[in-house]
Protein backbone atom coordinates (compact mmCIF):
# COMPACT_ATOMS: atom_id res chain seq x y z
CA UNK A 1 0.00 0.00 0.00
CA UNK A 2 1.83 3.08 -0.96
CA UNK A 3 0.85 6.70 0.86
CA UNK A 4 0.26 8.05 -2.83
CA UNK A 5 -2.41 5.64 -4.03
CA UNK A 6 -5.03 4.34 -1.63
CA UNK A 7 -7.62 1.52 -2.67
CA UNK A 8 -10.79 0.07 -1.63
CA UNK A 9 -11.26 -3.28 -1.55
CA UNK A 10 -14.41 -4.33 -3.56
CA UNK A 11 -15.04 -7.43 -1.95
CA UNK A 12 -17.13 -7.48 1.33
CA UNK A 13 -20.21 -9.11 1.56
CA UNK A 14 -22.40 -6.60 2.49
CA UNK A 15 -21.32 -4.63 -0.66
CA UNK A 16 -21.75 -7.02 -3.37
CA UNK A 17 -24.97 -7.74 -5.27
CA UNK A 18 -25.42 -4.95 -7.22
CA UNK A 19 -28.73 -3.13 -7.74
CA UNK A 20 -30.37 -0.92 -10.62
CA UNK A 21 -28.66 2.70 -10.17
CA UNK A 22 -30.74 5.14 -9.76
CA UNK A 23 -30.97 8.14 -12.41
CA UNK A 24 -27.60 10.77 -11.78
CA UNK A 25 -27.51 14.59 -12.95
CA UNK A 26 -28.00 15.37 -16.53
CA UNK A 27 -24.60 15.18 -18.85
CA UNK A 28 -22.43 18.39 -19.43
CA UNK A 29 -20.67 17.40 -22.16
CA UNK A 30 -20.50 20.88 -23.18
CA UNK A 31 -18.53 22.21 -20.19
CA UNK A 32 -15.41 19.99 -20.72
CA UNK A 33 -13.44 17.81 -17.99
CA UNK A 34 -12.21 19.19 -14.77
CA UNK A 35 -8.23 20.18 -15.07
CA UNK A 36 -7.89 16.78 -13.33
CA UNK A 37 -8.90 15.18 -16.39
CA UNK A 38 -7.87 17.08 -19.09
CA UNK A 39 -5.65 15.51 -21.81
CA UNK A 40 -6.46 11.71 -21.07
CA UNK A 41 -9.64 11.26 -23.54
CA UNK A 42 -10.28 13.54 -26.08
CA UNK A 43 -13.61 13.59 -26.05
CA UNK A 44 -14.45 12.67 -22.67
CA UNK A 45 -18.21 12.15 -21.67
CA UNK A 46 -18.48 14.27 -18.13
CA UNK A 47 -21.67 14.59 -15.85
CA UNK A 48 -21.64 17.09 -12.86
CA UNK A 49 -23.36 17.03 -9.09
CA UNK A 50 -23.51 20.01 -6.87
CA UNK A 51 -20.06 20.12 -6.11
CA UNK A 52 -18.99 16.86 -7.82
CA UNK A 53 -17.44 16.49 -11.18
CA UNK A 54 -17.40 12.86 -13.04
CA UNK A 55 -15.02 12.58 -16.51
CA UNK A 56 -15.07 9.23 -18.12
CA UNK A 57 -13.57 7.66 -21.56
CA UNK A 58 -15.44 8.54 -24.77
CA UNK A 59 -17.78 5.34 -24.57
CA UNK A 60 -18.49 5.66 -20.72
CA UNK A 61 -21.97 4.53 -19.45
CA UNK A 62 -23.76 7.53 -19.49
CA UNK A 63 -26.17 6.74 -16.59
CA UNK A 64 -23.28 4.98 -14.79
CA UNK A 65 -21.75 8.58 -14.86
CA UNK A 66 -25.15 10.30 -12.97
CA UNK A 67 -25.02 7.85 -10.85
CA UNK A 68 -21.58 8.67 -9.72
CA UNK A 69 -22.17 11.92 -9.68
CA UNK A 70 -24.93 11.80 -7.55
CA UNK A 71 -22.97 9.97 -5.17
CA UNK A 72 -19.65 11.67 -5.22
CA UNK A 73 -21.90 14.48 -4.22
CA UNK A 74 -23.26 12.39 -1.04
CA UNK A 75 -19.86 10.95 -0.04
CA UNK A 76 -17.91 14.03 -0.12
CA UNK A 77 -21.04 15.85 2.11
CA UNK A 78 -19.88 12.92 4.22
CA UNK A 79 -16.31 13.89 4.28
CA UNK A 80 -16.86 17.20 4.83
CA UNK A 81 -19.42 17.03 8.15
CA UNK A 82 -16.37 14.60 9.81
CA UNK A 83 -13.56 16.67 8.77
CA UNK A 84 -14.98 19.99 8.95
CA UNK A 85 -13.66 21.40 5.66
CA UNK A 86 -15.36 21.58 2.10
CA UNK A 87 -14.81 18.47 -0.75
CA UNK A 88 -14.49 18.62 -3.93
CA UNK A 89 -15.17 15.24 -5.74
CA UNK A 90 -13.26 14.58 -8.96
CA UNK A 91 -14.09 11.07 -10.27
CA UNK A 92 -12.76 9.42 -13.74
CA UNK A 93 -13.86 6.43 -14.87
CA UNK A 94 -11.62 4.57 -17.24
CA UNK A 95 -12.54 1.66 -19.59
CA UNK A 96 -11.00 -1.19 -18.30
CA UNK A 97 -9.39 -2.44 -15.39
CA UNK A 98 -5.84 -2.29 -17.41
CA UNK A 99 -6.92 1.52 -18.08
CA UNK A 100 -7.50 2.06 -14.14
CA UNK A 101 -4.05 1.14 -12.99
CA UNK A 102 -2.51 2.69 -15.52
CA UNK A 103 -3.83 6.21 -14.78
CA UNK A 104 -3.09 5.44 -10.95
CA UNK A 105 0.12 4.41 -12.32
CA UNK A 106 -0.20 1.02 -10.47
CA UNK A 107 0.36 -2.84 -11.57
CA UNK A 108 -2.56 -4.15 -10.98
CA UNK A 109 -6.13 -3.41 -9.59
CA UNK A 110 -7.04 -6.81 -8.62
CA UNK A 111 -10.21 -6.89 -6.00
CA UNK A 112 -10.57 -3.44 -5.80
CA UNK A 113 -13.13 -1.23 -6.87
CA UNK A 114 -11.48 2.37 -7.03
CA UNK A 115 -8.33 4.22 -6.44
CA UNK A 116 -7.85 7.23 -5.16
CA UNK A 117 -4.55 9.14 -6.68
CA UNK A 118 -3.34 12.99 -7.50
CA UNK A 119 -6.71 14.73 -6.06
CA UNK A 120 -9.20 12.26 -7.80
CA UNK A 121 -11.10 9.23 -7.51
CA UNK A 122 -10.38 6.40 -10.70
CA UNK A 123 -12.86 4.28 -10.36
CA UNK A 124 -12.57 0.26 -11.26
CA UNK A 125 -15.49 -0.12 -13.75
CA UNK A 126 -15.52 -3.94 -13.83
CA UNK A 127 -15.94 -3.88 -10.05
CA UNK A 128 -17.38 -0.98 -9.19
CA UNK A 129 -20.46 -1.49 -10.84
CA UNK A 130 -20.99 -4.89 -8.76
CA UNK A 131 -21.68 -3.15 -5.79
CA UNK A 132 -24.77 -1.92 -4.48
CA UNK A 133 -26.09 1.39 -4.12
CA UNK A 134 -24.31 1.44 -0.07
CA UNK A 135 -21.43 0.00 -1.31
CA UNK A 136 -20.90 2.49 -3.99
CA UNK A 137 -21.44 5.23 -1.31
CA UNK A 138 -19.06 3.41 0.97
CA UNK A 139 -16.11 2.87 -1.24
CA UNK A 140 -16.36 6.81 -2.81
CA UNK A 141 -16.58 8.16 0.76
CA UNK A 142 -13.62 6.04 1.84
CA UNK A 143 -11.59 7.18 -1.48
CA UNK A 144 -12.68 11.06 -1.05
CA UNK A 145 -11.58 10.99 2.51
CA UNK A 146 -8.13 9.55 1.85
CA UNK A 147 -7.54 12.38 -0.74
CA UNK A 148 -9.35 15.34 1.86
CA UNK A 149 -7.63 13.94 4.77
CA UNK A 150 -4.41 12.67 3.11
CA UNK A 151 -2.45 9.56 4.44
CA UNK A 152 1.31 10.67 4.41
CA UNK A 153 3.41 9.19 7.82
CA UNK A 154 0.61 7.61 8.49
CA UNK A 155 0.28 3.86 9.60
CA UNK A 156 -2.16 1.99 6.97
CA UNK A 157 -4.08 0.78 9.63
CA UNK A 158 -5.00 4.22 10.74
CA UNK A 159 -5.50 5.79 7.19
CA UNK A 160 -7.04 2.93 6.01
CA UNK A 161 -9.04 2.54 8.93
CA UNK A 162 -10.38 6.01 9.00
CA UNK A 163 -11.56 6.21 5.33
CA UNK A 164 -13.49 3.23 6.06
CA UNK A 165 -14.88 4.94 8.98
CA UNK A 166 -15.72 7.67 7.51
CA UNK A 167 -17.38 5.48 4.81
CA UNK A 168 -19.51 3.56 6.64
CA UNK A 169 -20.50 6.21 9.55
CA UNK A 170 -23.79 6.67 7.42
CA UNK A 171 -24.46 3.61 5.97
CA UNK A 172 -26.61 2.22 7.86
CA UNK A 173 -25.07 -1.35 7.89
CA UNK A 174 -24.43 -3.87 10.91
CA UNK A 175 -21.50 -4.06 12.33
CA UNK A 176 -21.53 -8.19 11.18
CA UNK A 177 -22.70 -7.52 7.87
CA UNK A 178 -20.02 -4.98 6.91
CA UNK A 179 -17.26 -6.98 8.34
CA UNK A 180 -18.29 -10.62 7.83
CA UNK A 181 -15.51 -11.74 6.43
CA UNK A 182 -13.46 -11.36 9.50
CA UNK A 183 -16.78 -12.39 11.53
CA UNK A 184 -16.26 -15.92 10.14
CA UNK A 185 -12.62 -15.77 11.73
CA UNK A 186 -13.93 -14.54 14.71
CA UNK A 187 -16.12 -17.12 15.11
CA UNK A 188 -14.18 -20.00 14.19
CA UNK A 189 -11.51 -18.72 17.07
CA UNK A 190 -9.16 -16.82 14.37
CA UNK A 191 -8.97 -13.19 16.15
CA UNK A 192 -7.03 -10.83 14.69
CA UNK A 193 -3.64 -10.70 16.65
CA UNK A 194 -2.17 -7.37 15.58
CA UNK A 195 -3.04 -4.25 13.92
CA UNK A 196 -3.15 -4.56 9.96
CA UNK A 197 0.42 -3.40 8.37
CA UNK A 198 1.11 -2.16 4.27
CA UNK A 199 1.58 -5.23 3.13
CA UNK A 200 -2.06 -6.50 4.68
CA UNK A 201 -3.87 -4.21 1.88
CA UNK A 202 -1.51 -5.08 -1.08
CA UNK A 203 -4.03 -6.64 -3.75
CA UNK A 204 -2.96 -10.29 -3.93
CA UNK A 205 -5.46 -13.72 -4.95
CA UNK A 206 -6.86 -13.54 -1.27
CA UNK A 207 -9.34 -11.33 -1.88
CA UNK A 208 -10.73 -12.55 1.57
CA UNK A 209 -7.73 -11.42 3.51
CA UNK A 210 -7.20 -8.02 1.61
CA UNK A 211 -11.26 -7.41 3.03
CA UNK A 212 -10.07 -8.79 6.66
CA UNK A 213 -7.51 -6.40 6.91
CA UNK A 214 -9.75 -3.25 6.09
CA UNK A 215 -12.16 -4.36 8.15
CA UNK A 216 -10.02 -4.83 11.16
CA UNK A 217 -8.55 -1.35 10.34
CA UNK A 218 -11.91 -0.20 10.12
CA UNK A 219 -12.92 -1.32 13.72
CA UNK A 220 -9.99 -0.16 15.33
CA UNK A 221 -11.19 3.28 14.50
CA UNK A 222 -14.66 2.63 15.31
CA UNK A 223 -13.30 1.53 18.73
CA UNK A 224 -11.27 4.92 19.32
CA UNK A 225 -14.62 7.09 18.21
CA UNK A 226 -16.45 5.25 20.84
CA UNK A 227 -14.13 4.91 22.88
CA UNK A 228 -13.55 8.93 23.28
CA UNK A 229 -15.95 10.43 20.25
CA UNK A 230 -15.58 11.26 17.23
CA UNK A 231 -13.42 14.30 17.31
CA UNK A 232 -10.97 13.05 19.49
CA UNK A 233 -10.28 9.82 16.21
CA UNK A 234 -10.30 12.78 13.60
CA UNK A 235 -7.55 14.97 16.20
CA UNK A 236 -5.16 11.83 16.96
CA UNK A 237 -5.87 11.42 12.65
CA UNK A 238 -4.10 15.13 12.14
CA UNK A 239 -1.60 14.64 15.62
CA UNK A 240 -0.38 11.40 13.95
CA UNK A 241 0.33 13.64 10.52
CA UNK A 242 2.35 16.04 12.80
CA UNK A 243 3.82 14.11 15.14
CA UNK A 244 3.47 10.37 14.56
CA UNK A 245 1.18 7.91 15.49
CA UNK A 246 2.91 6.90 18.92
CA UNK A 247 2.67 10.21 20.11
CA UNK A 248 -0.83 11.39 19.37
CA UNK A 249 -1.66 8.02 20.62
CA UNK A 250 -0.17 8.55 23.75
CA UNK A 251 -1.76 12.02 23.81
CA UNK A 252 -4.88 10.13 24.34
CA UNK A 253 -3.62 7.85 26.83
CA UNK A 254 -2.69 5.18 24.83
CA UNK A 255 0.41 3.00 23.27
CA UNK A 256 -0.08 0.84 19.83
CA UNK A 257 0.01 -2.20 22.93
CA UNK A 258 -2.92 -0.92 25.00
CA UNK A 259 -4.81 0.00 21.56
CA UNK A 260 -3.88 -3.50 19.98
CA UNK A 261 -5.23 -4.87 22.98
CA UNK A 262 -8.64 -3.07 23.32
CA UNK A 263 -9.31 -3.57 19.93
CA UNK A 264 -8.67 -7.06 19.96
CA UNK A 265 -11.52 -7.20 22.51
CA UNK A 266 -13.61 -4.72 20.93
CA UNK A 267 -13.88 -7.13 18.00
CA UNK A 268 -14.57 -10.28 20.01
CA UNK A 269 -17.67 -8.00 21.51
CA UNK A 270 -18.88 -6.77 17.83
CA UNK A 271 -18.12 -9.82 15.94
CA UNK A 272 -18.43 -13.06 17.94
Amino acid sequence: MSAQVSRRAVLAAGLLLALPSAAGPAMSPSEGPPPEARGIWPGARVSRGVRAVVAGHPGADRELLGDLARRADLAGERVAEVLGQPVRPVVLVPGSAGEAALLAGVAGVDGLAAVADAGRVIVVPENFTRLTPTGRDVVLAHELTHIAAGTEGLPAWLYEGFADYVGYRDAGLAVPVAAAELAAEVRAGRPPRELPGPAAFAPTGDTERLARSYQEAWLACRFLAEWSGEGTLVRLYRDAQRAGADRALAAVGLSVGTLTAQWRAYVRRQLA
